[in-house]
């Protein structure tokens, strides 16, 4: 009887060691595809300052990429910037911020960016924060995304990302196999993205991230720093009910997006309005950038956001 015991809490020894490492292998492979995400963007950054922002953007790019327009939104990335005669102010940044899921197949980097217009005498220069997209292929890290918010002033760009920024979106999120993680799809994704939307309306825009954003929720806002955790819904309520003076709608129209293949992450993009013709006076127009991860409830939780008034 002694040794049917011993056996059995030899057993229970090896699967506690098991799940540790287990854990310990997960934690260390998140990491590595954290690094190598980490070194793709300073690669493209590199190669920016080298080449030039657009010939860097068309070396980077991937298909079926985006990036915002101030008068049109989300527009097709390759068609810009493969314009023979497309060119762009030049552009410095460094990511202060990095997430990717757990396959390593879909991340996000976001930071400081210097912005420098050669067009007038003035030598204007412009700054604000930088977000973009990224999902490996065969060929390594693509860009898939790259949305910009503005601030006034000035932001240095002396910053480099930490990994522990990163572990509390990690302690959210759903650990493999639970729930319906393993039968989530991007249509799951474009529900959680458009009932946002009604959310804002029924709520208003704090009490909404509040109840579908994470705890360490970031939000990147025109002319502001960035917003994270707690002060990111008062912010992003405030910002709203600043811009819209009434009780104007907003629509949401969904764009597109991207899930990791491990379906803990998605991204979505598109347009958040209101109806013009009810009141011009409060007439709001914004591109918006949303990362998504899938929380221990089964449901789909906003990790970070970036506005971009049109």
């Amino acid at each position: 009887m002694r040794d049917a015991f011993k056996m059995r809490l030899n057993i229970v020894i090896w699967l506690a060691w098991v799940i540790t490492f287990d854990a310990g292998a997960q934690e260390i492979s998140q990491y590595q595809y954290w690094l190598e995400l980490s070194s793709a963007d300073q690669t493209y950054a590199d190669r920016s300052a080298e080449i030039g922002r657009t010939e860097a953007f068309r070396e980077f790019l991937g298909q079926g990429s985006i990036v915002f327009r101030e008068s049109r939104g989300p527009v097709d990335a390759l068609e810009e910037y493969l314009s023979a005669n497309y060119r762009v102010d030049e552009l410095t940044w460094e990511s202060h911020y990095i997430d990717v899921s757990r396959d390593g197949d879909l991340g996000l980097t976001a930071g400081p960016y210097e912005s420098r217009d050669r067009s007038n005498e003035s030598d204007q220069y412009f700054f604000g924060h930088l977000v973009s997209v990224w999902k490996r292929s065969d060929r390594g890290w693509e860009l898939m995304a790259d949305i910009a918010a503005g601030i006034p002033g000035y932001l240095r760009l002396n910053v480099e990302p930490n990994y522990d920024d990163t572990r509390p979106v990690l302690d959210e999120t759903a650990a493999p196999g639970t729930g319906s993680l393993e039968v989530n799809d991007m249509q799951s994704l474009v529900d959680a993205d458009n009932l946002f939307g009604l959310s804002i309306n029924f709520r208003g825009g704090q009490r909404a991230l509040l109840r579908y954003g994470l705890e360490s929720t970031r939000v990147y806002l025109p002319g502001m720093g960035p917003a994270i955790g707690a002060e990111a819904s008062s912010v992003y309520g405030a910002y709203l009910d600043n811009e819209i003076s009434t009780s104007n709608p907003i629509n949401l129209t969904h764009m597109g997006g991207f899930l990791s293949t491990s379906k803990e992450m998605g991204y979505t993009y598109g347009i958040m309005e209101t109806d013009e013709s009810l009141d011009d006076s409060s007439a709001f127009r914004a591109g918006y950038l949303r990362q998504w991860r899938f929380k221990e409830n089964n449901e789909w939780g906003i990790a970070l956001e970036v506005l971009r008034p049109l």
